[in-house]
Formats: structure tokens, C-alpha cells, sequence
């Protein structure tokens, strides 16, 4: 496993139809060394709060071996690394290997697996067509985000090491999974909520669904 790619961006206010959107997903590759933060990589920010960034998404990845299926999805959009606004293309650290509270080390940070990405309408103002939002979350190749434990220098080529593999043994695809698919499996729900890395949003949700399920 290593990065492909280290991408940051400062929010844009974009044009989107008739309105004026702000939006930081817009990323573009960085090719020196730079300093990942308890809440974002250096030069990097989020526009809306209330969604975006915070301790658990403090940095997103995102596989680079996904572009080839989006190429294939899309042959008339031009693909760059940081294209679904993530922070850090990587080659084999993928949604189905990884568990929530897996812990890694990248260059001389630390950062822990939280939770899935789940798309919004930016990434349709990124892309200048709503169907992507749809056609992203029914793909499963979500990516991951991390919160940072350590924070430390990143580049281009660093490996990414699993130092300690959560034993709970819930995947960020099951997670994506049960939005999308397995929206009844109360065992799984009731093993998620268990795992301490998880973050408080989801817990609420999937404690929510149990409820439901169980009425």
C-alpha cells in the first residue's frame, strides 16, 4: 500500500446553474512534502462544516485503481488525481480490507479508519451532472476517511503500513453496504455500533435502524 498522489484545495465559490456554490472539493495534486493535521493537510480545507471535515474526516482517501471503472463510466470527463475530492490517491488500501479503527502509518503520521465517504451534491457540481451522486454511492467504492491520531509529513511514494488491525473486524464496505443493500441486517447493525472507532453519527443512525427494524 503507498499514496499515489497528496491533493488539497482551499474552498471556490463555483457556478452551479443559477446559483453560487462554495465548495472545497475541487483538489489538485501536491509534489513536495507537507504537514497532515488533526483536522486537515496543510493548504487544505473544507467549506461546509457541518458536513465536512472534523476529527473523523480529518483526511479522505481514495483508490487510484477505481479511476479506469469512472473513466469507463464517464469517457467524456477528463480525470485527474483528486477528482472525487479526495485527499490522498493510494494503491491497494481499499473499503473492503479495511476496518473501522484500523490504524496506519503514513510517513511520520498516524491515522485511524472512521467511516465511508457518503456523496452529496457537490460531487455533481465537481463532475457538472447530478447522476454521478447516484451512480457513486451504488458502485461501493466509497474510499475512506481517517481521523489523525499523529500528526506528521506526508509526500508522494510513502508507503502506508497497518500498524494495528482493528479486531471488531467491521469493513468500511459493510458499512456502505447497509445503506445501499443489506438494509435489514440488525446482526451486523448491532456489531457496528459496538465498535469504538465509529463515529457518533453513525451510531445515532444505525441505533435509529435497530429501532425501526425491531418495532
Amino acid at each position: 500500500m503507498k499514496l499515489i498522489s497528496v491533493n488539497v484545495g482551499l474552498p471556490l465559490k463555483v457556478k452551479f446553474g443559477n446559483e453560487i456554490v462554495i465548495t472545497g472539493i475541487f483538489k489538485n495534486p501536491v509534489y513536495k512534502r507537507i504537514n497532515l493535521k488533526k483536522l486537515n493537510l496543510e493548504g487544505d480545507r473544507q467549506a461546509d462544516l457541518s458536513v465536512h471535515g472534523g476529527q473523523d474526516k480529518a483526511v479522505y482517501s481514495y483508490p487510484s485503481e477505481y479511476y479506469g471503472f469512472w473513466k469507463k463510466e464517464f469517457p467524456d470527463i477528463s480525470f485527474n488525481w483528486g477528482m472525487f475530492g479526495e485527499n490522498l490517491t493510494t494503491e491497494d488500501l481499499f473499503e473492503s480490507k479495511v476496518n473501522i479503527g484500523d490504524t496506519f502509518q503514513i510517513g511520520s503520521s498516524q491515522v485511524v479508519a472512521t467511516q465511508p465517504r457518503m456523496p452529496c451534491y457537490k460531487l455533481g457540481v465537481k463532475f457538472g451532472r447530478m447522476d454521478i451522486i447516484k451512480k457513486f454511492l451504488e458502485s461501493g467504492k466509497s474510499g475512506i476517511y481517517f481521523k489523525v491520531i499523529k500528526e506528521g509529513e506526508i509526500g508522494v511514494d510513502d508507503p502506508i503500513r497497518l500498524i494495528k488491525k482493528d479486531n471488531n473486524n467491521v469493513t468500511i464496505k459493510q458499512i456502505v453496504d447497509l445503506v445501499t443493500k443489506d438494509k435489514e441486517n440488525t446482526i451486523l447493525m448491532e456489531k457496528i455500533v459496538k465498535v469504538k472507532d465509529l463515529p457518533q453519527g453513525w451510531k445515532h443512525y444505525f441505533l435509529e435502524k435497530l429501532s425501526q427494524l425491531k418495532k
